[in-house]
Formats: C-alpha cells, structure tokens, sequence
C-alpha cells in the first residue's frame, strides 16, 4: 500500500513537472509568426527572417530612431531583441498589467501615459534612452543588457532573439543592400499625392530632417549622403511601402517593385537618391 502511495506519489511530481517545462519552453520559444506570399522578408549572409507587414515596419522605426540618436549598432541590437521577445515586433494594446506598445512599458513605472508608449517612436526612444544609461551595456550579452532596460521575470528570454536581432540590423542599417523585400499587400490603403504625403510624413517622423524632392509628381527622392545611407532609406521604404501605398523604390542599379516583391538590376540611377514611386491616384 505504502508503495502504490509513493509510486502515485512520484508520478504526480512527474506530471507537475511536465507541465513546468511545457509552460517555460512555450514562454521562452523563439518563434516568429509564419510567413506568407504577401510578407516580407530579410536575408543577409547571416541568415534570413520573415517578418508580417506591420512587424516590419516597426522593426524598421526602431532601426532609424537608433540611427537618429546615433547609437552604435549593437544598440539596435539590444532594441530590436527587447521588441522581438516583448511583443514580437507588435504594436499591442496591453500586456501584462498595464504594460503597452512594443516595448511592453508600464504607465505606472514612469514609462510615459498609454498614448505616448503607444507611439512607436516614442517607446523606442524611451527605451535607447534607459539603455544607454546602463554603465557598460555595449560590452554585455543582449539579453544582459536588455534585462537593465526591462527588469523582466525573465531575464534570460532576449537571448534567444539575438540572432534574428542582429540579421534585422545588419540590414536596416544598410550594411547588406537589396536585404528587405515585402510582397504586394494588395489594394493599397493610400494612393497618389496622399500617399506622397504620407511618405514624407513617416520619412520625417523617423528619420528627422531629411532631404526629399518630388519624384515625377508620384513619389519622393530621398537624398542618400552615401551607399550605406542610401539603402537605409531604401529598406525603410520598403518596410513600410504597405501602410503608405508605395509602389517602386529604386537605388543605384537595383530596383524593387510590390508586384515582384523582390529587388531587380535595372539601369543605373543616381547613386546619391533614392527614389520611391507611389500607387497613382486613377
């Protein structure tokens, strides 16, 4: 009787167990949502990551406002790891407690009110803001530095993130150029002048004072200081082509187009603008 009791006893421990584990790998898995045919997607020699439209422009916002504040890429790192593990590059509307946005930032801890950390400039500001306060941040492991910023339960859960972090990176910064392709999102949400207009809205907000020109009435020029720079904007453009209604960007010798998808040599264009072409307004 005594050893039915203990056997019983040690399967429970057993299943209880089971279950811990289940819950911690479902917390800790790194997966991403799967891609689609109208998704985008980025790949570097270090490997690839299929992101939705909305996830990829956020990642594309962290990238400038780093750039902008003139954080060294490992910054962006840390930021985009912090994002990819608290919300999975989503804009959310709550969290645990009142935690918001893509950082998952608490009005109650001093983060800002709900409309600000809503914003996603806003929390990636806030965020580099905290992050470059941390005394030797840049010499930590991502998920060390990140857990200063974020004081998580979870402090080793921005690890796994790291290599999704650092391909993201390599190409928002505009070290691996053609690296960011989106698929057509279909019938765009904007087209002609409003759409134009929208462009250089977002290109401000993010980038801050940039030089633009009309582009044949249909689209922006974006003046590039040099290759790097150049396909920065490139890749923010097409990052964000779905909610603005972006139709072609062009850089240099290479080209991309929502109905391929995919970027494309072309002939050579100036090599100091790039070039974004919107839906038209008929």
């Amino acid at each position: 009787m005594r050893l039915r009791v203990m056997v019983a006893v040690v399967l429970v421990l057993v299943l209880v167990v089971g279950i811990g584990v289940y819950i911690a790998a479902s917390r800790f898995r790194g997966n991403l949502p799967a891609s689609t045919s109208s998704a985008c997607e980025v790949s570097t020699p270090a490997g690839a990551v299929s992101l939705h439209f909305d996830q990829m422009a956020n990642a594309a916002t962290i990238t400038a406002v780093g750039l902008t504040k003139k954080l060294p890429d490992r910054g962006i790192v840390v930021a985009l790891a912090t994002a990819l593990q608290e919300s999975k590059l989503e804009n959310l509307a709550g969290g645990d407690r009142d935690s918001i946005g893509l950082f998952q930032q608490r009005p109650s801890q001093g983060w800002g009110d709900p409309d600000q950390i809503s914003d996603p400039r806003y929390a990636a500001t806030k965020f580099y803001n905290a992050l470059v306060r941390v005394r030797g941040w840049q010499d930590m492991r991502v998920t060390d530095a990140a857990q200063r910023v974020q004081r998580s339960a979870f402090p080793e859960a921005y690890e796994k993130w790291a290599d999704e972090a650092e391909i993201l990176t390599e190409a928002l910064t505009g070290r691996s150029p053609g690296a960011v392709t989106c698929g057509s999102a279909g019938e765009p949400l904007l087209r002609g002048l409003e759409a134009t207009d929208m462009l250089g809205h977002g290109l401000r907000q993010d980038w801050g004072n940039v030089e633009t020109t009309v582009s044949g009435g249909v689209g922006l020029g974006v003046r590039a200081a040099s290759e790097r720079a150049g396909w920065r904007f490139a890749h923010w453009i097409v990052a964000h082509s779905a909610s603005i209604g972006v139709q072609r960007v062009q850089f240099g010798s290479r080209e991309w187009t929502a109905d391929r998808g995919a970027w494309t040599d072309v002939a050579l264009a100036p090599t100091d603008l790039v070039l974004a072409e919107v839906y038209s307004g008929e």
